[in-house]
């Protein structure tokens, strides 16, 4: 059935592949990487059609503004990753890494409440766009990892407090887009599952901690593309 799929792979810098390295020259600030899982899945089933155009910094508004020109009525396999930076996911980071306990506790409750209040109806508008261009499509909607192992192996870095505030944020996330797939009749697909064991403070970290890039820093390495995200994405596609 694979084989016939008119794909695309729509969404923010985990499905782009930031972190994963071996991004494509075309792809530019986007950061569309040839190890993410879009391009793994394509590289496995050969669907007839194949559109790869996530980019690394997306909000669900850049998403339905600038990506969904590539569906179209005959596409049959969507995927998507959106919301994090809807919520200020790489300043909730840089505040935890950079400030006190106590400012990283409440720029975190600030992005939760932002994921309760504000993101349930972006994700609606973005989830009704991709299903009004593409009516029978198959979509996908894959959520994020938890971010730490609480009392892993980490000795320096946050506090396990922050560690927790933010593994807390993580599943109200999830928890909030798969909501909003299921009420949109998409697939939702967690990935939690295949990190677990593969946080960072695991001692086989599947995403990378803060790091140089800071653009890397909580996105999978390639190990979390193709052990993580791509059986996602396979057991719902």
């Amino acid at each position: 059935m694979a084989a016939g799929h008119n794909y695309v792979a729509l969404g923010d810098s985990y499905s782009s592949g930031v972190g994963a390295g071996s991004y494509t020259s075309e792809s530019g600030d986007c950061k569309r990487s040839t190890k993410a899982y879009p391009e793994l899945w394509k590289n496995a089933n050969a669907p007839s059609s194949y559109k790869f155009v996530a980019c690394s910094g997306a909000t669900t508004t850049s998403v339905a503004g600038s990506q969904l020109g590539a569906l179209s009525s005959s596409t049959t396999l969507v995927s998507v990753t959106a919301g994090g930076n809807d919520v200020g996911f790489a300043d909730v980071m840089q505040t935890c890494v950079l400030q006190s306990q106590a400012t990283c506790v409440s720029r975190v409750n600030t992005a939760v409440s932002q994921m309760q209040n504000s993101l349930p109806g972006k994700l609606d508008s973005l989830y009704s766009a991709i299903r009004s261009r593409s009516p029978q499509a198959r979509v996908v909607v894959l959520g994020y990892p938890r971010f730490y192992k609480l009392s892993g192996s980490c000795i320096v870095g946050l506090t396990e407090t922050e560690r927790g505030a933010i593994n807390n944020a993580a599943d109200v996330l999830n928890g909030v887009i798969a909501k909003r797939a299921a009420d949109a009749g998409f697939t939702y697909s967690s990935v939690v599952d295949e990190f677990t064991g593969h946080e960072i403070c695991s001692g086989s970290a599947w995403l990378h901690s803060v790091t140089l890039p800071i653009t890397n820093s909580y996105h999978p390495k390639a190990a979390g593309q193709s052990g993580g995200y791509l059986p996602a994405f396979r057991s719902a596609a």
